[in-house]
């Protein structure tokens, strides 16, 4: 049986190549260079409260095989004050110490099988990041601040020259420097640089984020200055500390918040949002990660994998600094009506789900398939779906991310981004395919 369904995955794979090969080309394919350098990126985050109900530690990361396919590992996330500033509270709904630092490991979730002692200086995932870049010492691991909830006060913060700096000194304190409340010190070495996940300058995100139009240009001078505090700050320690992106799939996004070719050059490089194109806000069972727009899609223009590396690139970014997100989750609907295969039928709304309705991870959604569910695939347009004639679930499997790292070495571009480590399976299977397709030979 293992056999036949890796012969089903190479057929599979050899066909994808083969309309990869065979797409139009776009801005992202036209003079791409495969294989053009020595390793790319494999970004990986893993989320603070993925501990608790995923009961996803560190730990797994050694113990899958994961850590040893990344080259960079983003904690999600550090917080932004309202007065500009990087800083950890354990209040609700502003930070969680205990997660961070606190929290004493037990033996049997610890890296090294050692358990935390209560109080000392460096606990909780921090203390196990270190232990983990002990034994993964190529492993760069970087706090990343903001995200969708915590992205409130980023406009603050980058305001003007003063709320600048001392933003940034906030967060190289903290993090690289490493001195946590009460604890000056304690977690130094832990981080290696910085993440940037501002969800979104003068743009829409979370209801009650301060956005202002000037957000645009501060964004590119928040660069300027994390890129000259964090290499004076090498200066010190003799090592490069990287500066990263999250950045939009959107383009109305991209013109209003960023400007194009600037920001590149203060980036090691940036992560483009690869996924959330649709999902269960509408009434409309769709992709949400696709690598081309489908045909037949009702929506025109449309969202895709290859719109938004496209528009990156006519913005003036260099290809090797794009790395494409991947999810590791599904995004579902259920209700849908209209027959076929269920794609792009009417819902009556989010599916039903472990931790959020509509929202999947693909360690439960891959027990779905063959037990009620069919699993469906576009090749052409690069997305594949779970339907069982009433529930709708797209995601990426094995076979998806393949053809995506096919992508991404065909147009030269820098890497894959995961979103999240949490959302893959206990062999960690989808980071592995990501390892096998980003290896050079």
């Amino acid at each position: 049986m293992r056999q036949l369904r890796h012969r089903r995955l190479t057929a599979v794979v050899a066909l994808a190549t083969v309309l990869l090969t065979a797409a139009p080309p776009t801005v992202a394919s036209a003079g791409g260079r495969p294989d053009r350098q020595p390793g790319y990126h494999r970004v990986g985050y893993f989320t603070q409260w993925g501990i608790y109900g995923r009961a996803f530690s560190v730990k797994k990361l050694d113990a899958s095989g994961a850590a040893s396919r990344l080259t960079h590992l983003n904690y999600a996330f550090g917080n932004v004050s309202e007065d500009g500033r990087c800083y950890v509270d354990g209040g609700p709904g502003e930070g969680d110490a205990w997660a961070d630092y606190q929290r004493p490991v037990p033996a049997e979730e610890s890296v090294d099988g050692v358990a935390d002692a209560p109080g000392q200086a460096l606990n909780g995932n921090f203390g196990q990041l270190a232990k983990l870049k002990a034994k993964h010492p190529d492993l760069k691991v970087l706090i990343s601040l903001g995200g969708w909830s915590w992205s409130t006060y980023f406009s603050n913060a980058a305001r003007t020259d003063a709320s600048r700096k001392a933003f940034v000194a906030s967060c190289i304190d903290l993090y690289l420097k490493g001195n946590l409340p009460g604890s000056p010190g304690a977690a130094a070495g832990v981080f290696d640089g910085v993440d940037l996940d501002w969800e979104w300058p003068n743009w829409d995100g979370e209801p009650g984020n301060v956005i202002r139009p000037e957000d645009r240009e501060n964004f590119t001078k928040l660069l300027a200055e994390f890129r000259r505090q964090l290499d004076a700050y090498g200066r010190t320690t003799g090592a490069h500390h990287p500066l990263t992106a999250f950045l939009p799939a959107n383009p109305a996004t991209m013109d209003a918040g960023y400007e194009g070719r600037k920001i590149f050059k203060y980036l090691d490089f940036g992560t483009v949002q690869g996924y959330d194109f649709h999902g269960g806000w509408e009434a409309v069972a769709n992709q949400q990660s696709a690598l081309r727009v489908p045909a037949g899609s009702p929506d025109n223009p449309d969202f895709s994998v290859e719109v938004a590396i496209d528009g990156w690139l006519t913005r003036g970014a260099p290809r090797d600094k794009l790395v494409l997100g991947i999810p590791f989750y599904g995004r579902g609907w259920t209700g849908v009506t209209g027959g076929g295969n269920g794609l792009f039928q009417p819902a009556a709304g989010p599916a039903p789900a472990t931790y959020e309705a509509g929202y999947e991870d693909y360690k439960q959604l891959k027990t779905l398939a063959g037990n009620g569910y069919t699993v469906h695939r576009d090749l052409r347009a690069g997305h594949a779906w779970l339907f069982d004639g009433t529930t709708f679930w797209t995601y990426d499997d094995p076979a998806v991310v393949l053809q995506k790292m096919l992508y991404i070495r065909r147009t030269g571009l820098g890497g894959a981004m995961i979103w999240s480590l949490d959302g893959d399976d206990d062999n960690a299977t989808l980071t592995k395919t990501i390892g096998v397709g980003l290896t050079t030979w």
